[in-house]
């Protein structure tokens, strides 16, 4: 289980442990998005099994998405007034917006890693 966690939190391949999933990391300054390799550079596993295979990863992204909004929720209820206002509101779409490259990467890191084939 530790090395699972691992192998997510670094975006290792899940056959050989050592190969990256992502060649990019991207960047929201540059607005460029995270790349991907196609196979893993060190085991040659291939990434993508199908066309489409990422699709469901969408819905991984949009829990993340939807945990991330509640917890910032949460930690702006402490900092401004009980009541939802425009200042919680900007402050979620701002980081929903800034961890949209986090999110696209991570979501699929676990989209890999639940379907190990």
């Amino acid at each position: 289980m530790k090395i699972a966690i691992s192998q997510l939190l670094k975006g290792k391949c899940h056959k050989c442990h050592k190969g990256d999933i992502y060649e990019k990391r991207g960047s929201l300054l540059r607005l460029r998005m995270p790349r991907m390799n196609k196979k893993c550079p060190v085991c040659q596993h291939t990434f993508e099994k199908e066309p489409g295979y990422f699709y469901g990863a969408m819905y991984v992204s949009y829990m993340l998405t939807v945990a991330e909004a509640i917890a910032i929720y949460f930690i702006c209820s402490f900092f401004f007034e009980k009541a939802i206002d425009l200042r919680i509101f900007l402050i979620i779409a701002f980081s929903m917006v800034a961890l949209s490259f986090f999110n696209m990467r991570a979501s699929r890191i676990i989209w890999i890693h639940l379907f190990k084939a």
